[in-house]
């Protein structure tokens, strides 16, 4: 996998151990101090390096040999993206386009599955969630540039991997996954709400909350990480139908505003403390954006596991524990959330 290092990236390849998987990951050195990837002390094959150099991800193909690839290794900020938009396109286009040549070439792999963004999709700031099949575009760099890697995907799917060749040309299938907001212990990263909260009261600082009114499809990260996760397995069974784009958001509660977020993280953890920024000279930040997930639904059998109060009790008390005293809650998160979902009798957490 790719972006191991990362906040979904460290989670992701934290399920997998779990799993009992072999992982080699690829990925530039963690983005933070602390960082989550560090925290859980992972015993996997961890390879530094930068998805914009093609040989040394051909390399590391050839090396591993793996069987199935999770694509995350990106540039994820969008702020991040006004100040370097060369960067963030060349990580998102180029490392994209790098790994599914690598994949190309690399006979053991089977399964591909490609992670962008909701924020793909060109946001008409409408009331309905987006499906898979609305219009690709992005106002900022990021979302352009994540709304590229789609195009991307879509091009290699068609061109190299087209599952009505499967079997007879080739013998790999390739998915891209969008998600909302995630949210969870272990993200540090700046101009992220949750994160810059929890910076704020470990320093016992005020923390200013931009766009207190935008609405975002909030979730745990595990969520849509039991969506990769089960799509990547019906791939790796030969599933051609499932060689395609899918949503992966929460239940109609977790489209929520800003500052609700803000609040009811204070009612977990009331030492913090926050003021709304009126400066009128942000960048633009998209208002409204909602997905619609009735593909995963249907077709996968997948669903959210917590709602968006959990998610965010969840999330506030992994770091509140961290900060009271250096606990990580992870291996407890998740399997807090395996148990939940085989409560519900949710598919995946059956078999």
């Amino acid at each position: 996998m790719t972006g191991h290092t990362g906040f979904k990236g460290s989670w992701l390849a934290f399920w997998l151990v779990q799993l009992g998987s072999k992982i080699s990951g690829y990925s530039l050195l963690p983005p933070t101090e602390p960082n989550h990837f560090d925290l859980l002390d992972l015993n996997i094959v961890s390879t530094i390096g930068d998805v914009r150099d093609a040989e040394k991800v051909k390399q590391l193909f050839n090396e591993q040999q793996p069987e199935i690839v999770f694509h995350l290794a990106a540039q994820p900020i969008v702020r991040l993206s006004y100040k370097d938009p060369v960067a963030t396109f060349s990580t998102n286009l180029m490392g994209t386009i790098n790994v599914l040549e690598a994949a190309r070439e690399c006979r053991s792999v089977r399964a591909i599955v490609i992670v962008t963004s909701d924020k793909c999709y060109d946001n008409k700031e409408w009331i309905w969630g987006y499906r898979e099949n609305d219009s690709i575009g992005g106002y900022d760099p990021y979302s352009a540039s994540k709304g590229c890697a789609e195009l991307i995907t879509s091009c290699w799917r068609n061109s190299f991997f087209n599952p009505a060749d499967y079997g007879r040309t080739h013998n790999t299938l390739l998915a891209s996954v969008r998600a909302g907001n995630v949210i969870g212990g272990g993200d540090w990263a700046q101009d992220r709400l949750i994160p810059d909260m929890m910076r704020a009261v470990s320093n016992s600082e005020t923390v200013n909350i931009r766009n207190p009114r935008a609405t975002r499809p909030w979730q745990h990260v595990l969520e849509p990480l039991s969506g990769y996760l089960l799509l990547g397995q019906k791939l790796l069974e030969g599933r051609k139908e499932f060689a395609d784009a899918w949503n992966f958001g929460p239940s109609e509660d977790g489209n929520v505003t800003v500052v609700e977020i803000v609040d009811q993280v204070k009612a977990v953890w009331p030492k913090i403390d926050y003021e709304i920024q009126k400066s009128p000279d942000q960048p633009n930040e998209a208002g409204l954006l909602r997905l619609d997930c009735s593909k995963a639904r249907t077709k996968l059998q997948w669903s959210p596991v917590w709602d968006v109060k959990t998610a965010i009790a969840k999330t506030t008390q992994w770091y509140r524990a961290f900060h009271e005293s250096a606990d990580v809650r992870s291996f407890e998160d998740l399997h807090g959330y395996i148990s939940d979902a085989k409560n519900k009798q949710i598919f995946w957490a059956e078999e």
